[in-house]
């Protein structure tokens, strides 16, 4: 069958909104998805249903749909989006409402089964990771627009693949082949040199969305419409596969797809070939994410001008105290932002910046931001503050929890109302992990020169829960020679002190000259819970990148 172009005009809510309009006339295209879901995202979508029974999903769909909605439906474009968020049924009757007003004649259907909060008493939101058949179904039954809940981010392009190339579950090549193609169209712009180690490689002032042009074999070519900005390398595709990933073997509820399989070759101009995936029988149980809320939290930043640095943070310290006296959680960091001999004020001023927590908002409301205002006259010479601490604010914690497949009521509910069940896989196997390659020969020993890993490696990183991922590659064999013998669990944690005293796990992926580190509980809870300076951990590679070690010369 023909080649079947995705699109994806989403990474986030809150990206782009003009994305949806570029990617319906930049180019031709069969699918177009959005992916609006985060952690942190079910927790604002749950926080606005306990306002509103009738909220839970992301309405700025809704509005780039209004301007949108006719370009779809004349072009024959498919839209599939999670969207719907908490409440899928409620946007697909918005959407029908819309295309009605609109007079716009099209087919809208819904997915459901994901919410498990019922089964989750004490939780905001608890959400199983459904797979690709249930949009499958809506798409076979002739839907124009597919809403869905909590889905994997690569259901959003398994499922119109599945669709279109009539693969059965068993296929578990193809969907591994249409996994990858997800994972890497999932974060929008990540693919087309957004957020990249090495941005200076082409013009990401605004880059273009991307696409894949899918096969039936489920390898994949992944591009951009034309004239677009951004770039589309082997390197921006390997980024974005190393994003929030582990080793090998990265399951979902369709597949588990092994990621030790992908090979990677350019294919021209913004033209990355994806082939030779391998799938194996996905694991028995389904993820779901509990949100729940943690407690409430605030924050005052004071600034530290000038001399005396250590000292002025002691001062404020030692008079902050009596005021935190009852908070469950209390944290304090200085950044030494300042220089000597500054040519500005901001440049000669270190910010400490203080966080509490407690279940009671009391407790770190106006007790804290009281004492904080009260030092305006009586504290450390030049006491100043960006903005004036607040009341508290209420904080989510994230939590991961797996229920066997067959338990989760998967259900595609069609434009005309009727309902077909998707049943669980039939064919599932246990996710162990896989053995560690072997790596290639060491470089032969010669000169050094100490200097940033970053000059010689590339690194993303971001959240899953209270981890943190780091994904780090080499651009060429001579530098993955390197990196793979160097950059051990030891070294990085010496590079990394904050996972000194945490568990890390390092898998390697030859053919992606990459190495993956998982660090355990960096993030705490979850990003909602904001428990570090970076809560999702984005820049955590960045920092990595920055540190200075040993390096060849010849690599220099």
């Amino acid at each position: 069958m023909t080649t079947l172009r995705i699109g994806n005009a989403s990474g986030f809510y809150g990206d782009r909104f003009d994305a949806m309009r570029e990617m319906l006339t930049g180019g031709e295209l069969d699918v177009l998805t959005g992916d609006y879901l985060a952690e942190l995202t079910m927790l604002i979508l749950g926080r606005d249903r306990l306002k509103d029974p009738a909220a839970g999903y992301a309405r700025t769909f809704l509005r780039q749909l209004e301007d949108c909605l006719g370009l779809a439906h004349e072009r024959g474009v498919r839209i599939v989006t999670n969207a719907g968020g908490l409440n899928p049924a409620g946007l697909a009757d918005a959407v029908r409402a819309l295309a009605d007003r609109l007079g716009i004649p099209v087919r809208v259907a819904h997915v459901e089964g994901d919410d498990l909060t019922v089964a989750h008493p004490g939780s905001l939101a608890a959400h199983a990771y459904l797979g690709g058949f249930g949009i499958a179904a809506c798409l076979r039954e002739g839907a124009d627009i597919v809403v869905t809940g909590r889905v994997t981010d690569a259901a959003l392009v398994t499922g119109p693949a599945a669709a279109h190339f009539g693969w059965a579950p068993a296929d578990h090549d193809r969907l591994a082949g249409a996994v990858v193609a997800g994972h890497v169209l999932e974060c929008g712009t990540q693919a087309t040199g957004g957020n990249y180690a090495f941005f200076r490689d082409g013009d990401v002032r605004r880059p273009g969305f991307p696409l894949a042009e899918l096969h039936e074999d489920g390898g994949c070519v992944v591009t951009k419409h034309p004239g677009t900005g951004g770039f589309v390398d082997v390197g921006t595709v390997t980024a974005q596969l190393l994003y929030e990933t582990a080793g090998a073997r990265y399951a979902g509820p369709d597949v588990t797809a092994r990621l030790d399989t992908v090979r990677l070759s350019q294919d021209g101009t913004d033209r990355v070939r994806i082939e030779g995936v391998r799938g194996e029988a996905p694991p028995p149980t389904l993820k779901v994410g509990l949100t729940q809320l943690g407690g409430f939290r605030n924050e005052v930043v004071f600034v530290l001008t000038g001399l005396d640095v250590e000292a002025k943070a002691a001062l404020v310290r030692d008079q902050m105290e009596p005021a935190l006296g009852k908070a469950a959680d209390v944290r304090w960091e200085l950044a030494r932002t300042d220089r000597p001999d500054a040519p500005s004020e901001e440049t000669a001023s270190a910010l400490l910046r203080l966080v509490v927590r407690d279940p009671d908002q009391d407790a770190v409301g106006r007790a804290l931001s009281g004492a904080a205002v009260e030092l305006a006259l009586a504290s450390y010479p030049g006491f100043h503050v960006p903005a004036p601490p607040g009341k508290g604010s209420p904080y989510g914690v994230f939590e991961a929890v797996y229920v066997p497949q067959e338990t989760v009521g998967h259900v595609a509910v069609l434009h005309d109302g009727r309902r077909i069940p998707v049943p669980p896989a039939h064919d599932t196997a246990a996710l162990d992990d896989v053995p560690e390659p072997p790596l290639p020969e060491p470089p032969t020993p010669g000169p050094t020169r100490r200097a940033p890993l970053g000059l010689v490696a590339g690194a993303r990183s971001g959240d899953k829960g209270g981890n943190a991922n780091v994904g780090v590659w080499a651009r060429t064999d001579d530098a993955w020679r390197w990196l793979a013998h160097e950059l051990t669990v030891d070294r990085f944690r010496e590079l990394i002190p904050e996972s000194r005293e945490l568990a890390v796990a390092r898998h390697a992926l030859p053919n992606l000259r990459a190495l993956n580190f998982v660090v355990e509980g960096i993030l705490g809870a979850g990003v909602a819970a904001q428990h570090r300076f970076d809560p999702q951990a984005k820049a955590l590679g960045e920092w990595l990148r920055s540190r200075h070690l040993e390096i060849p010369e010849a690599l220099l």
